[in-house]
């Protein structure tokens, strides 16, 4: 999320390593996500137990049935801000005695204010948002700074995807936050050219099948397939995630494997077959799309936030099928962006902070809720079973396009996330530049690639 909003129904979700800003407001995003991620690393470094004390994390202690009171406050930005003081106050009307207090904190300050206060073990609120993609780095370099919520939260597991709930829980099984919103990723794409070019999207079941479309839609209408940021690709991450893997799988360093090789090789052969527009960040991606540049966007639900808002001129223009898949009848969706609420040892009301917790984010008429007022796509799955889903979308020509991705949601691999991500994502990303545009042999650079990271960070390789 970033401190600039357009429209409060744009969703929070923010840039995932590797990919365009996933919230509502994107102007400054690849710059504050980037260096945001460079200055949590750099705050974390040293760190493994700051905030924390002692040598466990604080656990929830009280009576789950007893009576709630007092104060909670929660640090937040934007729509995710939002719908936390809509909500509050329903939660403190059903809680007579209770006090929710939302604080905007922005999102370009956000996470240098939450690295301090960890690391000093004291300023912070009982309650964090944090991205989902970040909350790993947290968790590594601060054991024992949240509360632990195991006691509570295990048994909500089957309620989350499997994808979402790696996220909150650490190597040793504690349920550290609770997923909140996801961005489960498909295809959308232009009907108009591709009517004009006579392919029918729902045939493009594989990649390779979407290469050969792309090479026909060109020939046939002048346009390109995608479009990808000029200095942050927006791919490789997602594509990494479709197979199964992100940058370590066991611990090791995972990004010169068969599967790492297969999506960067993918996108040189769209490169070297003249099918990717090149951007500059989210203001020339937006425009892009707006002018017809690229037929296609593979991205996340978020992105129908910025369609139906700054593209509304081209209501009926768009559909969306599930991704091409690596093989046929493989997976067929990622996530890109999602975001989490931890409760931090800090706090002086742990039990009221989890109470609000639950009954935001494993409540299915509050998450159903925020979807419809604030396009927060949920990770709670019960309520992607809510009538909002299934309703046809004039925008996407009568297609319910929701319901495409409320069933693509419970697909998306659950891949391993690490305290070395953003240092690992750095190197990848130089690595992808190098293939997409000085040419470079995908293989070469992700075996360099992963000898940096085994240099940067400690740890072996995938042999």
């Amino acid at each position: 999320m970033s401190a600039e909003t357009r429209h409060e129904k744009h969703p929070q979700l923010a840039v995932d390593q590797g990919g365009f800003r996933s919230g509502p407001a994107r102007r400054r995003i690849l710059a504050a996500g980037l260096a945001g991620g460079a200055l949590l690393l750099a705050g974390a470094t040293g760190c493994a137990t700051g905030g924390a004390g002692g040598t466990s994390a604080k656990q929830l202690t009280g009576s789950p049935g007893a009576t709630l009171a007092g104060k909670v406050t929660i640090w937040s930005w934007d729509v995710a801000a939002k719908a936390m003081q809509r909500l509050g106050k329903v939660f403190e009307q059903a809680h007579p005695g209770t006090t929710v207090e939302v604080v905007d904190i922005g999102y370009d300050n956000a996470y240098d204010k939450i690295t301090v206060g960890l690391g000093a073990g004291s300023g912070l609120p009982d309650i964090l948002t944090v991205e989902g993609h970040r909350l790993p780095t947290y968790i590594g370099n601060f054991p024992n700074a949240l509360v632990d919520l195991t006691s509570r939260a295990s048994d909500l597991k089957s309620q989350y995807p499997q994808s979402s709930w790696r996220t909150v829980t650490d190597a040793k099984g504690r349920v550290l936050a609770l997923p909140w919103d996801s961005g489960p990723c498909a295809l959308f794409y232009r009907r108009d050219l591709f009517q004009q070019a006579g392919i029918d999207p729902t045939g493009l079941a594989t990649w390779d099948d979407y290469v050969t479309a792309g090479t026909a839609l060109k020939a046939a209408t002048g346009r390109k397939l995608l479009i990808l940021d000029t200095k942050q690709d927006s791919l490789f991450a997602m594509l990494l995630q479709q197979q199964g893997q992100r940058w370590f799988t066991d611990g090791k360093v995972a990004v010169a494997t068969p599967a790492a090789e297969r999506a960067l090789t993918l996108l040189k052969q769209l490169v070297d077959r003249d099918l990717v527009d090149f951007e500059n960040g989210w203001d020339g991606f937006v425009s892009g799309t707006h002018d017809g540049k690229a037929a296609t966007t593979p991205t996340a639900a978020w992105w129908d936030g910025t369609l139906t808002t700054e593209m509304a001129d081209l209501s009926g223009k768009f559909g969306v099928v599930p991704l091409p898949a690596f093989t046929p009848g493989g997976t067929r969706t990622a996530n890109s962006g999602g975001s989490t609420l931890c409760v931090t040892a800090q706090s002086r009301n742990p039990e009221t902070a989890w109470a609000f917790l639950s009954f935001l984010l494993a409540d299915k008429a509050n998450q159903a809720s925020m979807m419809q007022h604030e396009g927060l796509f949920p990770a709670y799955l019960p309520a992607l079973d809510d009538p909002y889903f299934q309703q046809p979308s004039p925008y996407y020509g009568g297609q319910p396009a929701m319901q495409l991705f409320a069933g693509l949601t419970r697909d998306i691999p659950a891949v391993e996330l690490t305290a070395d991500d953003s240092k690992a994502g750095d190197i990848v990303t130089t690595a992808v530049n190098q293939v997409l545009h000085n040419g470079a042999d995908p293989g070469t650079v992700l075996r360099s690639a992963a000898r940096q990271i085994a240099t940067a960070t400690g740890r072996q390789t995938v042999a």
